[in-house]
């Protein structure tokens, strides 16, 4: 189930949120700013390959051939005595499915890693804003409460791509960690401080039929983060498979590279526009949460797209939820009061999670409860990404 890997990503979203609601409370109010030079981040992912394919050229200089498909190579475990003894079925033979699984396992080239990235970059940079934007709009238990919602979308758009079955066990741990995060989310005194505050500050706006008109634009970018958010762990899933076909520092290298390149012109239009003029920190506290939302996010965002390669993009998306029960553990240690609603809040969110890592273990195995059928049976019926075809008759020309 790759615990450490989902462990270590989100001690680092919690981290990462910490970070950026600091610099919101210290005046700098720059969502597009905090998300352009975070993003742009992943482009030192570049430096550790472009040393790697020197010495790897050079080494291949020394009679080591090189294979056309570079870079991220999986280890080849050894096959069981058994399994070598053991003469191939009929059905094995002629099973389409593993001649679907082999074209799976081929390794993307650079540029077909380059194209990948490209195609992301925006839906990775949209979910980014859009949350940090939020803040700016809303309260922080209304933005929770929403991103959170990224479980209904992801395991919604999971089941149209073929990558999740549709089953109870799933509906209900979304639902019932979506509850949970409502529980403590409402219940935080420190973020019901903040409501009071954010209320006050747009009881003078503009209202449409009691809601206050910045409040439902905060909300908005809440939802719109957790879609993105959901659509592109899956369509990742989809695209990538399996994390040997893909050298992921490589693949944020790109993201990163392409970031920088293509996203400059958004901030340049909120910049004539008023909506968000450009400023670089001049605080010395500042300039270091800048720094350290950075190198989180260069961290954070590599393990948790591994983590969902791994497993599947409903574990890692229930996954984040967990900063909740965390929270808790860390406020017994230190011996902070907690309220009871948020511990069983917490407690629910838990076991959301390890109900969705259950049910993953035998993701291709449980019955669709829309189809009827298993996952591996709906392989050849999945809905593929265009790019995906063009690989595939690339690799049937070889």
């Amino acid at each position: 189930m790759s615990t450490p890997y989902r462990g270590s990503s989100l001690d680092l979203f919690g981290l990462r949120n910490t970070v950026f609601k600091g610099l919101f409370v210290g005046g700098f109010e720059k969502p597009f700013l905090i998300t352009y030079l975070c993003t742009s981040s992943f482009a030192l992912y570049l430096i550790p390959y472009v040393v790697r394919r020197k010495f790897g050229s050079a080494v291949a200089g020394n009679g080591q051939g090189s294979s056309s498909r570079e870079g991220y190579q999986p280890l080849v475990a050894e096959p069981a005595l058994s399994e070598i003894l053991t003469p191939p079925s009929p059905q094995t033979i002629h099973d389409p499915a593993q001649h679907t699984s082999e074209e799976d396992s081929s390794p993307l080239t650079v540029e077909e890693t380059a194209r990948l990235a490209a195609w992301f970059c925006l839906l990775w940079f949209i979910a980014n804003w859009s949350q940090n934007a939020s803040l700016g709009y809303t309260s922080v238990a209304s933005s929770t409460i929403l991103s959170s919602m990224s479980g209904f979308f992801t395991l919604g758009i999971g089941r149209i791509f073929r990558v999740e079955t549709l089953t109870i066990i799933k509906i209900a741990a979304v639902v019932t960690s979506f509850g949970g995060v409502i529980l403590v989310s409402l219940s935080d005194s420190s973020q019901v401080e903040q409501d009071l505050a954010v209320r006050a500050q747009l009881a003078s706006t503009l209202t449409v039929k009691g809601y206050s008109v910045r409040h439902i634009i905060g909300d908005s970018l809440s939802l719109l983060s957790a879609l993105f958010y959901a659509l592109y762990v899956t369509l990742l899933k989809v695209r990538i498979r399996n994390e040997s076909r893909v050298d992921m520092q490589l693949f944020f290298g790109f993201v990163g590279l392409f970031n920088i390149l293509l996203t400059w012109p958004i901030g340049l239009v909120l910049h004539l526009t008023g909506a968000e003029p450009f400023e670089l920190p001049s605080k010395t506290s500042t300039i270091v949460f800048v720094l350290i939302s950075m190198a989180i996010t260069l961290s954070s965002d590599f393990i948790y797209v591994i983590a969902m390669l791994k497993t599947t993009p409903l574990v890692v998306t229930i996954g984040l939820s967990l900063t909740i029960p965390f929270a808790v553990v860390g406020d017994f240690i230190l011996k902070k009061p907690t309220k009871l609603q948020v511990i069983f809040g917490a407690m629910v969110v838990l076991l959301s999670f390890v109900a969705v890592g259950l049910e993953d273990s035998k993701n291709k195995e449980e019955e669709d409860l829309i189809s009827g059928r298993r996952l591996d049976e709906e392989g050849n019926a999945a809905v593929r990404l265009p790019e995906d075809v063009q690989l595939d008759s690339r690799d049937e020309d070889r």
